[in-house]
């Protein structure tokens, strides 16, 4: 019986560590049906894990997982057994590395580990250490262009690093068959490796032509296998080894180890694995929510309410059969975004570039050039990637596109790495950019179609799940930079609400009084509705800010600028906007409540005023 308390598996038997493989895959499991959480990535790499942890030193070696959405068995590995059952809990264990919980890394975006190892080898040969980083980075991550900046200064130096290569998707050696796997095997071996060695010896005491010879049938070899774009770059690759089989893990890891030099280990993996109906590339089991382990059904499923998302996906599907100019982009997140409806309806006209925003962007401005009207639909924290491709691509230029940003706010259980609550703060400063925000689903149609004929940058930004409101309120048409006054009332007293913010102001009012304060949608922060702003100054005194950006150059900022050059003193601002701290991840009603920025503590501070 394995002791899955206090493991040490540097002393197992393979049967014993396959045993384990097998348990892990059932915690990972058991944990993610009732946490929600990344199933099928974490799956397919259980036995990686276990080989990483037994043939490197985790305590000195630096292990660095790209996106870090496949570390649940690293956690598990690392005696994180007792508390796992907190995985994504408020207060639990982060779905994500963190170096607070012991990791080497923070890490939640894609294709950042390579670059990562290749400073932590730059650091350990200047500290003289006897240390070596472990990369485990899966193919998907291989699509943005940071991963080969940094292949490209580590064969270029060649200090010693393992790159293991997860590869369940893309099919880097399908064209090649059996043949390939037959060599890509027997070059795994410890044999091969010190046979080419003494060859490459060898030849350096041959005639010119016969060396000349010998090369070229090296490299027809290495043709047919799926290693040379790694050993041209000027890496040592070992693979494809069969990416469940602790055996050749650990005979390839061992090999990879005594190099010294940048090895990348390509292993195949089926996402997924010990789980059948995660098993593959069905997207839908990547993140998931809580489910029916029997059955894989949803368990939160809210039949009632459409999420922002869906609603995006409709308006957009709509907009394109009514503009045949309109074209769209999402950065492997088809499903996410909603763009998988249109890439299927209109493969001519929307795509999926996999994870490169920078790309997605630029691509875009060069359409919106040849008068295309591109729509680019990215999450609001990835966007962060691509922020000089807007400024220098799109802004710049004064380009006409539109950048659908999802997931503003809040998100829960993914946590600091996921939070999109800087895109206000971020954007606002570029020139020629308008930044809108919708309340609900009609506004976000009514947006929607004026971004089509804006002309310029336009940003908008919605929240994952659903609107707080349902359409409570008539929308109004848009105009640039106009508000919308939802509620005016005899007091002294306005919420001025943006996005999502204008339900929680709702909210907030509903619970209080609605009499308490008159209610304003904003609908743009670039620019302000400021002739309306002027006006309401005259009558009131205390304005009170609700949005889900975060203070610092948020919507606050933004109207204590307008006040200051309007010379307006009198407002008192007091801002509901998220403080000057990274997020923690958890339930988004605990993480609210922890902020104080639930609607009870919200009220609670209200009646200070």
């Amino acid at each position: 019986m394995i002791d899955l308390t206090n493991l040490n598996i540097k002393n197992m038997q393979i049967k014993e560590l396959e045993n384990l493989a097998c348990n892990f895959r059932e915690i990972i499991i058991d944990t993610v049906s009732k946490n929600g959480g990344h199933l099928s990535s974490n799956l397919g790499v259980v036995e990686l894990s276990i080989g990483m942890h037994y043939v490197f030193d985790v305590q000195k070696d630096p292990f660095i997982f790209d996106v870090s959405h496949q570390s649940y068995p690293h956690k598990l590995l690392s005696n994180k057994i007792s508390n796992f059952h907190t995985l994504r809990q408020f207060n639990g264990l982060s779905g994500y590395t963190k170096p607070d919980e012991g990791d080497y890394f923070v890490a939640g975006h894609s294709s950042t580990s390579i670059s990562l190892a290749v400073g932590a080898c730059k650091a350990i040969r200047l500290k003289k250490e006897n240390r070596l980083p472990v990369v485990l980075i899966g193919d998907g991550a291989l699509s943005a262009g940071m991963a080969y900046e940094a292949l490209n200064e580590l064969g270029d130096r060649e200090y010693p690093c393992v790159i293991i290569l997860n590869d369940n998707e893309m099919s880097i050696s399908k064209p090649i068959g059996a043949i390939s796997k037959y060599l890509s095997q027997a070059m795994a071996t410890q044999f091969y490796q010190k046979f080419k060695k003494r060859i490459e010896n060898i030849l350096e005491y041959f005639p010119q032509g016969t060396s000349y010879m010998a090369k070229r049938f090296e490299e027809s070899l290495r043709l047919i296998t799926p290693g040379l774009l790694f050993e041209e770059l000027g890496l040592e690759y070992i693979g494809p080894i069969d990416g469940h089989n602790l055996n050749e893990i650990i005979n390839a890891l061992n090999q990879a180890k005594a190099m010294n030099k940048p090895c990348v280990v390509h292993a195949q993996t089926t996402k997924g694995k010990g789980y059948a109906l995660a098993e593959g590339k069905n997207s839908k089991w990547h993140g998931v929510g809580a489910f029916d382990r029997s059955n894989g059904e949803n368990l939160k499923q809210n039949l009632n309410k459409k999420n922002a998302t869906e609603i995006f996906s409709n308006i957009l599907l709509g907009l394109a059969q009514k503009y045949e100019n309109i074209v769209g982009v999402t950065a492997a997140m088809p499903s996410g975004t909603g763009l998988d409806k249109l890439i299927e309806k209109y493969p001519e006209r929307f795509w999926d570039v996999a994870i490169a925003e920078q790309h997605a962007v630029t691509s875009m401005a060069a359409m919106a050039k040849e008068g295309f009207k591109p729509y680019i639909a990215i999450y609001s924290t990835f966007m962060q990637r691509a922020y000089d491709q807007v400024i220098h691509d799109c802004a710049i230029m004064n380009l006409d596109v539109v950048i659908a940003m999802d997931r503003a706010g809040i998100v829960g259980e993914d946590g600091e790495t996921h939070q999109g609550v800087f895109d206000v703060s971020f954007l606002s400063a570029i020139p020629n950019i308008t930044i809108a925000a919708p309340r609900d689903e009609a506004m976000m149609e009514k947006i929607m179609e004026y971004a089509y004929f804006h002309q310029g940058v336009f940003a908008f930004r919605y929240p994952r799940g659903s609107f707080l409101l349902n359409n409570d309120f008539i929308p109004c048409e848009i105009k640039l930079g106009k508000a919308q006054i939802l509620s005016k009332e005899h007091s002294d007293k306005i919420f001025l609400g943006f996005g999502q913010g204008v339900g929680k102001a709702k909210l907030v009012l509903d619970e209080i009084g609605k009499n308490y304060a008159s209610l304003v949608d904003l609908v743009f922060v670039k620019p302000l509705d400021e002739d309306l702003l002027k006006q309401l100054a005259k009558n009131t005194k205390t304005w009170f800010v609700f949005s889900d950006n975060v203070k610092i150059g948020g919507v606050t900022s933004l109207i204590a600028s307008f006040l200051q050059r309007e010379n307006l003193h009198h407002i008192k601002l007091v801002s509901f906007e998220y403080e000057d701290h990274f997020i923690t991840h958890g339930k988004t009603s605990e993480v609210e409540q922890f902020l104080e920025l639930d609607v009870n503590s919200i009220c609670q501070k209200i009646k200070l005023y």
